[in-house]
């Protein structure tokens, strides 16, 4: 069985009988992070795999152990958003260009993982609400970041929340300019972006919060895997 992410079909599982170890130019599409186009038929509702054509082999990214772990948890997070047989374009396109952006990448890997994080989140219908107080809708300067409210809070609302809430955090570290940069730009535009490890590892916390608290996902499996930065 192949677990395929598709534009049209959404998250399938696909069986086949193609074998990837071998050298013909199908096999070579059942190999991780490929980019293909693939011939898929449906026999009595279940989806089998004829045929596979790499657009992108994504090579790179297995001759680097960080790079790959990098990655895996990319597609791991992503698999636990989509749902079987449910078309979403906008998570499909934006996995794309994060996979051919770690191809040429050469290090802070995390930071690219981070926007992947924030971008994915916000096509599951989770944006980060970054213009204005998510709990008085005031547009006034941020003071801290809501988990639970789903984004920034005034310094007026942090006060009535601050005893009696959990899952906020400060926002002198700059996580508006970085959520909005992260939501209004294409990872093209992320090719020298390297945030500072303070700043990377407070995000990382915080979405990773973020994550588990509206999607309820727990540890992925790839997680301990990942590289500190």
């Amino acid at each position: 069985m192949i677990l395929l992410f598709t534009r049209d079909l959404g998250k399938i599982s696909a069986g086949t009988r193609i074998d990837e170890k071998s050298k013909s130019k199908s096999a070579l599409a059942m190999r991780p992070f490929v980019y293909g186009r693939y011939e898929i038929r449906d026999v009595r509702g279940n989806k089998y795999i004829n045929n596979g054509e790499v657009i992108s082999s994504h090579f790179r990214i297995g001759e680097d152990i960080d790079k790959f772990m990098t990655c895996s948890y990319a597609l791991e997070f992503a698999g636990k958003i989509a749902l079987e047989d449910m078309p979403m374009p906008g998570l499909f396109d934006i996995t794309a260009g994060f996979l051919d952006a770690m191809e040429i990448r050469k290090s802070s890997f995390g930071t690219l993982l981070l926007a992947y994080i924030v971008k994915a989140m916000a096509e599951a219908g989770y944006t980060p609400e970054t213009g204005h107080c998510v709990s008085c809708g005031r547009e006034k300067t941020a003071a801290a970041f809501s988990v639970r409210d789903g984004g920034i809070i005034c310094e007026d609302c942090l006060r009535q929340k601050k005893d009696t809430e959990s899952l906020i955090y400060e926002v002198d570290f700059g996580i508006v300019d970085i959520l909005r940069y992260f939501l209004d730009n294409p990872f093209e535009s992320f090719e020298r972006l390297a945030l500072e490890e303070s700043k990377l590892k407070r995000m990382r916390e915080i979405m990773k919060q973020y994550s588990a608290y509206y999607l309820d996902l727990g540890d992925l499996k790839s997680e301990s895997f990942l590289a500190d930065e």
